[in-house]
């Protein structure tokens, strides 16, 4: 599952720098520029509420207990959540086809993410599946 993540995170890497590349992440439009601070935000609320842990490229689980506390009582991946919101949100913006297959390649990156890091997770905290039968992965009560 260790690849599995590394392998998603390159990809989400790639994407990302291929928008930048591309001139298709930002947009000088207030309605993206608010969205994409409000990603922002959940992302940095979620880093805080993760406290000293490290990023792991990996995904392996931290010492100190499954967190389900912040932005983590509503979804199991809030930052993933906020990376995909944030690239969305400019990619939407341009709307070209290059930009959406990015998007669509960053999204498949941050679910492998997401499928490896709760196989370890679960492996490592059993309380994991209780947790994650109550929150949804990224959007609270839908997905």
């Amino acid at each position: 599952m260790r690849s599995v993540s590394i392998a998603g995170l390159l990809l989400m890497v790639a994407v990302v720098l291929g928008l930048i590349y591309t001139h298709t992440l930002f947009s000088r439009s207030p309605v993206v520029i608010a969205l994409q601070g409000a990603a922002v935000a959940l992302m940095l609320w979620a880093r805080f509420t993760l406290g000293r842990r490290s990023f792991h490229a990996a995904a392996d689980p931290t010492e100190g207990g499954l967190v389900t506390s912040g932005p983590y009582r509503f979804i199991r991946h809030p930052i993933y959540t906020a990376a995909c919101a944030f690239c969305w949100t400019g990619i939407m913006a341009h709307g070209s086809v290059p930009a959406i297959a990015g998007g669509v390649l960053l999204t498949i990156g941050a679910i492998l993410r997401m499928l490896a890091e709760e196989r370890l997770v679960a492996a490592r905290y059993p309380e994991y599946l209780g947790y994650a039968g109550r929150t949804k992965r990224m959007v609270p009560h839908v997905f």
